[in-house]
């Protein structure tokens, strides 16, 4: 086999440029795996220096059915290499990995593609390619007992690619055409909306916190008697919890109406949200 043929045949199974892979070619004196090896460290190389820039691009995949289902975020520096071939074939079969490891992402990552290769060496080898850093980011399963996951995807980039994604996870012994509108919508609402959680009480106290000091903060020079101030200090704080619990939002197909106040009107006895998570790029 010729130097160029062996060049050509090094393209095609690393995906790396004309001139790198000339170049380990005769540093390999021409041994095709050695070849891989070099341009492999050398990757390794390039990728980590990527790695120290910005990715706040990327796509949100969603696998698995209304059992169990999950979602992945992977990052990217530009919205371009989010619609690059390379980039969304890697995301969608890592996806499907994702699902099958229950989005532990340390089992993700050592995981096997159709390649042979594991996540992280396929990783390299496309921050390689591509030029820019890329990162797997965030990742959710959802799997319940007697319980349908519903989901919906905004800002679709390709097939189960978008922007933003949610799932819904409903529990009831009974399925019904109520119970399904209900859960499709119920997970526009919650991309819409972001909940922090599902009731006031399960809201972090971290986040509560946090909440507390920037309104005393905001309250500080007001000029107004202490007493007033804590008056005003627990309304923005009650407003900020039923603002973020997704029992207490408005409902967004009828805002006069409570979340909780639409599932009651289902009048199915044993249907409760069981969970949700949403999941925005850069977010």
């Amino acid at each position: 086999m010729s130097d160029i043929e062996k060049v050509k045949q090094l393209r095609q199974s690393t995906g790396a440029g004309f001139k790198d892979c000339n170049a380990a070619i005769q540093e390999a004196n021409g041994n095709l795996g050695k070849a891989v090896e070099i341009l492999r460290v050398k990757g390794i190389s390039k990728a980590s220096k990527k790695m120290s820039r910005d990715a706040n691009e990327g796509v949100v995949a969603l696998s698995g059915d209304d059992k169990k289902a999950s979602i992945i975020e992977v990052n990217c520096e530009t919205d371009f290499v989010a619609k690059n071939d390379d980039f969304i074939n890697f995301v969608k079969e890592l996806s499907e990995i994702n699902n099958n490891c229950g989005s532990d992402i340390k089992k993700v990552k050592s995981s096997k593609m159709k390649n042979s290769q594991t996540v992280d060496e396929n990783l390299i080898a496309v921050i390689t390619k591509i030029g820019e850093k890329i990162s797997i980011g965030r990742a959710k399963t959802i799997l319940h007992d007697n319980s349908t996951n519903f989901n919906y995807l905004h800002t679709v980039v390709k097939d189960n690619l978008s922007k933003l994604a949610v799932i819904i996870s409903l529990q009831s012994k009974i399925t019904s055409g109520k119970i399904k509108l209900f859960g499709k919508q119920l997970a526009m609402h919650v991309a819409a909306s972001n909940p922090l959680a599902l009731d006031i009480d399960d809201i972090g106290k971290d986040i509560l916190k946090k909440e507390e000091e920037l309104v005393a903060e905001e309250l500080k020079n007001t000029g107004k008697s202490e007493d007033i101030v804590k008056k005003i200090s627990l309304g923005k704080m009650n407003k900020f919890k039923e603002d973020n619990s997704l029992l207490n939002q408005p409902w967004v197909m009828e805002p006069k109406k409570k979340v909780k106040d639409i599932l009651k009107e289902l009048n199915i006895p044993d249907l409760k949200i069981k969970d949700f998570f949403r999941l925005k790029i850069g977010e």
